[in-house]
Order: C-alpha cells, then sequence, then structure tokens
C-alpha cells in the first residue's frame, strides 16, 4: 500500500498543529485504517523512548509518541527521524533516527539540511508504504522565506508525499485573516495547490459572526475554510512547545497542591499532563520562592543542562524554598535532572553538563558519562516510608534519558548517612521519608501509580484520544475529512 498523507500546517508555532493532527490520527484509525504520524523535525526537550534501528531503543518527539497511540500504532523513530533537544540559546542535540549524532551537533544549522533529507525522506516512504494514511505534522510555519531553501519539515515534505494540507491559525491572537492570506500569499504557486482548507482554532463566540470574511478568503485564494474550532482549554493532551498555562482549573474542591519547578531548560514537562486531570489536585509552575508557599509537594523536574539550571535555582532563592519545605518534612520529588540535583553534587569529566554542588537533600553523587541511557524500563518500587509510602510495591512503567549516573556518595555513607535505594539503579530515598529521587521519567502516566497515590481514577489516554476526535469531527465542514484522504 502508498499512504494518502494529510498535512497540518501552521500560521505559527502554537496554532494548534500538534492537537490538531492527534485528532485526525485517531478520526482516520477510527474509520478502520491503517495510521501513522511523522513530523520530519521537532524541536523539543520532551522526548519519549519507542523502538529504534536493528532493535535498539531511541528517542522521538513527545507529540509524535502521543500521536502514534492516538492512530493506534506502535511508536518508533521513523515518525520523527530528526529531533532537536535545545541545551542552550545557541546550541541543540540532535538526534537522528532516535540516536544522538554528535556530528550534526556540531554542524551548523543551515548545514545540516541535505546532509538529513535522505533520512527524512526514507522514513516517510517507509511509513507510506506501511500505511493507509499518514498525517504528517508541520513546524512553526511554511512561509518563512529565509528558510524556505533549506526545508526539511513543511513544503518539501508536503511536496514530497504530494499531502493534502490543512493551515491552521490561531484566531484568538488576533489577525487570523492575515495570516492565512499572507501565509498562502508567500508560498509559490505549486506549494498553494497542496493547502486544501484553512481551519480557524480557539475562536471566541459566535461563528456566524465572522461572516463574510471565510467567503472573503476563499474568494481570493481559492481555498475555503473549513472548519471553526472553539476554545478548549482542557482538552487533556499535553502541551508541546511550553509549560503549561497557569489559567488553572481544577475539578473540585483543592485537595492537593503540587509545584513544579520551572527551570529554562526543563524538559519532559508532558508528562505532568496527568496530574492536571486529576480530580482535586492543583498544578503551580514555581519560577519564585512565593510560588512553592502552601504546596504540598515540591517536584524538581528533568532537566537538558542540570547544572545551568541548578545555577538558575540558586539564582532564584528556590534552592532555600526547597531545602526549607524538606527540613518541614513536606514532600519533595526530583526526576531525572531533579534527582541529581537532590544529592551532593554533579561530577561532569566528559563536557557534557557541567560540575556543582548540589542541593543536598539526597546522600548521592551524579557523575555523567559520555553515553546516553535511552530506554523503556519496568521497575517496582520497595518499601518507601513517610509521605511516599503509598507507592511501595507498585510496579511502574516509564522511560529514561540521561547521561548521569547516580550513587550513594562514599563518604557519607562511612559516616552512616545512607540514601535508601527504593527501586534497583533508579530511586533513592532519604532517612525521614519525604524526600524521593527518581530516574523514571513517565510516573504520573502510569495508572497504578496515580491510584496509589491519589486513589483516583483519571481519563485515560485512549479517553483524551477519542474526546479530540469527538470535537473535530463536531465542529469540521461535513464530508471535508473523507475527502482529504479520497484517492484521485
Amino acid at each position: 500500500m502508498t499512504a494518502v498523507c494529510v498535512m497540518v500546517l501552521g500560521t505559527t508555532s502554537g496554532a494548534g498543529k500538534s492537537w490538531l493532527t492527534t485528532a485526525l490520527c485517531r478520526h482516520y484509525a477510527r474509520q478502520g485504517l491503517k495510521v501513522a504520524p511523522f513530523k520530519a523535525q521537532n524541536m523539543s526537550n520532551n522526548a519519549r523512548v519507542v523502538a529504534g534501528v536493528a532493535g535498539a531503543q531511541g528517542e522521538i518527539g513527545s507529540a509524535q509518541y502521543f500521536q502514534s497511540l492516538a492512530a493506534k500504532a506502535d511508536p518508533d523513530v521513523r515518525m520523527n527521524p530528526l529531533l532537536l533537544k535545545p541545551e542552550a540559546d545557541t546550541r541543540s542535540q540532535v538526534v537522528l533516527m532516535g540516536e544522538v549524532h554528535r556530528a550534526l551537533s556540531d554542524m551548523p544549522w543551515r548545514g545540516r539540511s541535505e546532509t538529513v533529507w535522505p533520512h527524512i525522506a526514507a522514513a516517510l516512504d517507509a511509513l507510506r508504504e506501511e500505511n493507509d494514511v499518514v498525517v504528517i505534522e508541520g513546524a512553526g510555519s511554511p512561509a518563512e522565506i529565509n528558510l524556505h531553501a533549506s526545508d526539511i519539515v513543511n513544503m518539501r515534505v508536503a511536496r514530497h508525499a504530494d499531502a493534502r494540507c490543512l493551515l491552521v491559525t490561531d484566531i484568538d491572537r488576533g489577525g487570523a485573516f492575515a495570516h492565512l492570506y499572507g501565509t498562502w500569499a508567500l508560498l509559490p504557486e505549486d506549494e498553494r495547490a497542496l493547502i486544501k482548507g484553512f481551519v480557524l482554532n480557539k475562536f471566541r463566540g459566535d461563528a456566524s459572526l465572522l461572516a463574510p470574511a471565510p467567503q472573503m478568503l476563499q474568494d481570493l485564494t481559492g481555498v475555503p475554510v473549513v472548519a471553526t474550532l472553539p476554545m478548549w482549554w482542557q482538552h487533556g493532551l499535553p502541551e508541546e512547545d511550553g509549560v503549561f498555562d497557569d489559567k488553572t482549573r481544577v475539578a473540585g474542591a483543592v485537595q492537593t497542591t503540587i509545584a513544579v519547578i520551572a527551570w529554562p531548560r526543563i524538559s519532559n514537562l508532558d508528562e505532568f499532563q496527568p496530574l492536571k486531570n486529576v480530580p482535586g489536585v492543583r498544578l503551580v509552575w514555581a519560577r519564585t520562592p512565593a510560588d512553592c508557599a502552601g504546596a504540598d509537594w515540591i517536584v524538581l523536574p528533568g532537566s537538558k543542562s542540570t547544572a545551568a539550571d541548578l545555577a538558575w535555582l540558586r539564582a532564584q532563592g528556590l534552592d532555600q524554598a526547597v531545602a526549607h519545605h524538606a527540613a518541614q518534612g513536606r514532600a519533595v520529588l526530583g526526576i531525572c535532572g531533579g534527582l541529581q540535583v537532590l544529592g551532593e553534587a554533579l561530577i561532569d569529566t566528559h563536557g557534557i553538563d557541567g560540575n556543582a554542588p548540589g542541593l543536598g537533600l539526597l546522600p548521592l553523587v551524579t557523575a555523567f558519562d559520555a553515553e546516553k541511557t535511552v530506554r523503556r524500563t519496568t521497575a517496582a518500587f520497595g518499601e518507601l516510608g513517610g509521605a511516599w509510602q503509598a507507592l511501595s510495591g507498585v510496579t511502574a512503567a516509564g522511560y529514561e534519558i540521561h547521561h548521569g549516573q547516580t550513587a550513594q556518595h562514599p563518604a557519607m555513607a562511612a559516616k552512616g548517612d545512607i540514601a535508601r535505594e527504593v527501586m534497583p539503579g533508579l530511586a533513592w530515598q532519604n532517612a525521614a521519608g519525604n524526600v524521593l529521587g527518581c530516574y523514571l521519567h513517565g510516573l504520573f502516566e502510569d495508572p497504578a501509580v496515580l491510584r496509589a497515590l491519589f486513589g483516583a481514577r483519571v481519563p485515560t489516554l485512549d479517553t483524551v484520544f477519542d474526546g479530540l476526535a469527538d470535537f473535530l469531527e463536531q465542529h469540521v465542514e461535513p464530508g471535508v475529512l473523507d475527502a482529504l484522504i479520497h484517492k484521485d
């Protein structure tokens, strides 16, 4: 088979490409079709571990991981062949076909495109041979004229796949019709012909008040507005491009407030989305000590640059806030980079991340290894005490992505200060029981962990995906979704 390709382009970042792609994946999968997602290049520190090349495991962007689940497909590295993980404002780690590629990481941005394009095209072609429909997500805007010649993620992909494209814009920002027309107008004529419909996203109010603008736009471009999607704050899908909005809506009375440290190089932040879906839980992004006031838990999340984020933590005075919280016996959780920060020291002899003294809340030391650990992991917690006792004996499934290798601090052990290893090689707890550090990402996506901690059922990912597809089907013009995959 050779799949029909449907592509979602956006007038800007944040227009709604990722969730619309996810909804389309579930919609077509519900029609009994074999579906796969694809994004040629993603820039994100939110990554998941999936099947890689030749039986190995590799990384793809989290958005494509969730899209594959929505498509009822097994995620693999071909769905996101190129992943850029920002390490600083001017530097990114390049992951090609699931594996870190150091030569590409050192190569100038514009010089990469011809090197990586054959891999991108081959991955897309392979998915097309195995599926009925491939739903492709673009990146940013397809009309960045300074980048058009080196494009490998938007219109070059669309032309290669002869994709039927939807162009989505965020009408809540204002200027939506200008964004749609301007994007269309800047494209070459052959690329304009690939755009089959415009989508207005995040609309508030009565859609009939938009008239006559949709018809006027169609008269100018020949492209119809095929959907006007209402504003929808809590669809349940993790955000891709940044921390969640701070417009926290809690179902019922607040029972637990969780403050997640929002340091600059936060990674895998999407793993906290399930907490927003738990009744009675309020999730706060903490950037100042005041944001931690009154929190029941403080969570130190993953980091793409642990030493730099630790320096930022100290500069904001948040190190003292975390220490004070722990001294009061309240719950502190560190995940991956957050675990490393909770220890006594970061030791870097390979120039991976940087050296730094830790917060000293766990008697551990982390040494950065030149090789990255990338794997899916299922492991059981041993006997925990204190604030985390409910996790005792719980088996959790998740994933590891880290250079750091963490162990008991030997000098502190000699003095009797020993961290309790509660998951072999993966998790440690302090003697008081309120500070827990763990390398396992994805804890809060595991139903068993959520049940143990909160005693409540939360919406499953399948519920979220079906809700996205239902929403799309309700608001798109009749026949449009079928027409996109109709083979001429």
